[in-house]
């Protein structure tokens, strides 16, 4: 008997809120820069939630969303913004790593050591 394989297909399990917010915020930490990876998990959320749905809630034709989301779309920030808020979802920056210190800053501590290291560490 020959085996049957479906594909397998991310919108499936995205039932919840919950689950939409939190592949969106994996998707967006694991992009490299170019944006498939947000583009296709938006498409996999907006198939889950119901593309016609989110086409009346962006003011974007259905036919509009499923190609800026498709593998060769290049949708612009305020689509892709129109599309997260239609979702219920919102966006926010965090620093990817300890922020380096302001110029003053930096200039007042070097400054700081060169007085230091003149008055002989006093």
């Amino acid at each position: 008997m020959a085996e049957k394989f479906t594909r397998w297909d991310a919108a499936d399990y995205l039932k919840t809120e919950e689950d939409m917010a939190l592949y969106l915020d994996a998707c967006l930490n694991e992009d490299t820069g170019d944006g498939r990876l947000i583009r296709a998990a938006l498409n996999d959320i907006a198939r889950a939630r119901g593309m016609s749905r989110l086409a009346r809630d962006t003011g974007i034709t259905r036919e509009g969303l499923y190609r800026a989301l498709s593998a060769k779309g290049n949708p612009e920030l305020s689509t892709v913004l129109k599309i997260i808020k239609a979702l219920g979802m919102k966006l926010h920056a965090t620093p990817s790593a300890t922020p380096k210190p302001r110029r003053a800053a930096r200039k007042k501590a070097l400054a700081d050591r060169l007085r230091a290291s003149r008055s002989g560490g006093r």
